[in-house]
């Protein structure tokens, strides 16, 4: 261990896997430590005895539940969009070979009580029960104007630059209703509040044309795709890719204490009396937890169902978003649900999440409306846990912190992180621009 590397790596949630991957493949000299004995951290996936140890203290869950090793619970559960930036970074690192994905078979909205399929294009915003008769009309214009929108060509914009025009303008312009801007914003852009509206509306478009370029993808019920059992695989392909690049990975490794010198910049990281070299350091907020703060914290539950969730067309999974003005609430709440047609759980079972950031210190009631939508459970675990992100100047001590991961239940932001974090390691930002296809063979 006593050698010295480019990068040392500390925690193997997804952030970092991803991270260190990308750092292998562009030739640095990467290794991966983790304190614990498996891979994945805070996003790690539990089998069902390792679940029963988590939330009830034992070792023993019921028979009638099936096989421990036939669940895949994944603890951080993020759907992936067929188009979006993490398939691209999967696809710019190859990683793609090691995995197989499936398409999610829907994706919905809650409105006035009721759980919808949500609405991507024109033609589908004019059979939609969400909006009626004479709003349905200015919705397709609006979804007809997103779709012919591109960005390099001035004839699509109407005279309109969306780099200066907010949101809330350009959807006045097209009359919406405040129910119709409410699913658009948060089930369509998947913007976690109402502060996209007042800023420039160049990312809504954005981000509802990546829905809808995802969507026709796979001509499914959704944008997303899932990993078939969980997203426990994808900390495990980035080791595999790592390995393949030269890159170290040490799992079980005490302390990893991070060490600096006299300026204050990273030097090395210590575990078991053996100090490894290094120019910068890489990890979670749990390695260093001197230089973040908390900025909130998530609130969930976990329930095993023996049916998927009502009124989502029998989906084997899906995803529903409760946008914030629904409930009255400051932030959205999200379900997710995935089976055994993701290799998840024994044939006839169904994981179902309800999380949210917490806006109160009892979970159990502030879940309500999302677990409300559930119908029977024949298991539930609730658990709050804590959201850090860095305060540190990666520039003066070479520490590049990840943030903690939120409450929604697809990776959006996530990589957000990640490619921000990629910059600042190298001063480079990440080409994206990847052939897509290259990832379609494994997901029929």
């Amino acid at each position: 261990m006593d050698e010295e590397y480019d990068v040392i790596v500390l925690g193997t949630g997804l952030k970092e896997c991803i991270l260190s991957g990308l750092l292998s493949v562009d030739g640095l000299k990467v290794l991966h430590m983790d304190r614990n004995d498996y891979y994945g951290g805070e996003s790690t996936s539990l089998n069902l005895i390792q679940l029963w140890k988590r939330f009830r203290g034992s070792d023993k869950p019921p028979a009638q539940l099936g096989a421990s090793r036939d669940y895949n619970v994944d603890m951080i559960p993020k759907y992936i969009m067929a188009n979006g930036a993490l398939v691209r970074v999967l696809i710019h690192t190859d990683v793609t070979k090691y995995l197989y994905f499936k398409a999610v078979d829907g994706s919905f909205v809650y409105n006035k009580g009721k759980i919808h399929k949500v609405p991507a294009t024109d033609m589908e915003a004019l059979k939609s029960p969400l909006m009626g008769i004479f709003e349905k009309r200015r919705a397709r214009k609006f979804f007809i104007y997103v779709q012919e929108y591109k960005e390099s060509d001035p004839k699509t914009h109407e005279g309109m630059d969306l780099t200066r025009v907010t949101t809330r303008e350009l959807i006045a312009k097209y009359g919406l209703d405040d129910n119709t801007i409410d699913f658009i914003g948060h089930a369509l852009a998947l913007h976690r509040d109402d502060n996209y509206l007042n800023e420039p509306a160049l990312d809504t478009v954005k981000r509802m044309k990546l829905y809808a370029e995802s969507l026709a993808r796979f001509a499914g019920g959704s944008p997303y795709i899932y990993p078939l059992y969980g997203l426990g695989e994808l900390p495990q392909a980035f080791a595999r890719l790592s390995a393949v690049y030269g890159g170290t990975y040490m799992l079980n490794k005490p302390e990893c204490k991070v060490e600096f010198d006299e300026e204050g910049k990273v030097c090395g990281v210590t575990s078991e009396g053996e100090t490894a070299k290094c120019k910068k350091v890489v990890c979670d907020p749990s390695y260093l937890s001197n230089k973040v703060r908390k900025v909130g914290k998530v609130a969930r539950a976990i329930a095993i169902m023996s049916h998927p969730i009502p009124n989502t067309n029998d989906s084997n999974s899906a995803q529903v978003i409760l946008p914030q003005k629904q409930l009255g609430r400051k932030s959205d709440m999200y379900l997710f649900c995935c089976s055994y047609s993701h290799n998840v759980a024994p044939k006839g079972k169904y994981i179902a999440f309800v999380s949210t950031e917490a806006e109160t210190d009892h979970p159990e009631t502030e879940l309500k409306p999302g677990i409300d939508l559930l119908g029977p459970v024949d298991e539930i675990f609730f658990e709050t846990y804590d959201r850090f992100e860095p305060v540190n100047e990666p520039t003066l001590d070479n520490c590049f912190i990840s943030t903690s991961y939120d409450a929604t239940t697809h990776f959006e932001s996530t990589v957000d992180d990640v490619l921000n974090m990629y910059t600042l390691i190298t001063g480079k930002v990440l080409d994206l621009n990847v052939d897509l296809s290259a990832a379609s063979a494994a997901e029929e």
